[in-house]
């Protein structure tokens, strides 16, 4: 049988920074919301100790999915800006530049060259190798391009 901490406020507490613990470990701003809303039931105990373990079940459930929907519409409407934001949208970063085809384009499909790797191409139109493509968009894993000239 599990022997529960006294007062039983303890409990969920406890609950509560473990939960933070494993946000720390696990990022994902996930583990927070649930940390956060064990602590508001742990602190709900304090003023109503009699309240039934149903209860503190379903108001940790109510807070911890309602927190974390809170969260992801404020974060939607609120978007984060950093520095740079393409950092991990490597595709993204070469929209704009100019580059030579490695491979003709055959049924729309090319390869680039740019810096130490091999780029997939998808041109409208077919063309031969050495053709000078800007690049225009991503799609997936694929660069677009269009013949530059």
């Amino acid at each position: 049988m599990i022997r529960l901490l006294e007062p039983v406020y303890w409990n969920w507490w406890l609950l509560g920074v473990v939960l933070m613990a494993v946000e720390a470990v696990v990022p994902g701003f996930f583990f927070l919301w649930m940390g956060i809303a064990a602590l508001l039931v742990g602190l709900m105990l304090t003023v109503l100790p009699e309240l039934a373990w149903a209860w503190q079940v379903t108001l940790f459930a109510l807070l911890s999915v309602g927190s974390i929907v809170a969260w992801r519409l404020r974060l939607r409407q609120h978007p984060t800006h950093t520095a740079d934001p393409l950092l991990n949208r490597r595709g993204h970063q070469y929209v704009g530049r100019v580059f030579t085809l490695d491979t003709p384009v055959v049924n729309g499909h090319g390869k680039i060259r740019v810096d130490d790797s091999t780029w997939k191409v998808l041109v409208e139109q077919d063309c031969p190798a050495g053709t000078r493509l800007r690049i225009v968009g991503v799609e997936g894993v694929m660069l677009k391009g269009m013949v530059e000239g």
